[in-house]
């Protein structure tokens, strides 16, 4: 089993063509693609992200104050 990784682009109407020589003629082959387009930048966050956000609006709803943090762990 070989495993090929290659940059590619696609063309004008956005199909890719590949050619890989694997160097055995007439051999049968299970071939398995994974595409996934390249980015450079931050990848930008899926539809919906921000949906679980939300408020309270109930005024009965007091956040009791919280005790304080211990002291931290100091590291060497």
């Amino acid at each position: 089993m070989q495993t090929i990784h290659a940059t590619e682009k696609t063309n004008g109407d956005g199909t890719l063509t590949l050619r890989i020589p694997l160097g055995l003629p007439e051999t049968e082959y299970e071939i398995v693609v994974i595409a996934q387009p390249k980015t450079t930048g931050p990848r930008p966050l899926p539809p919906g992200y921000f949906d679980l956000l939300g408020s309270v609006n109930d005024d009965t709803f007091v956040v009791h104050p919280q005790p304080p943090l211990p002291p931290p762990v100091g590291f060497e």
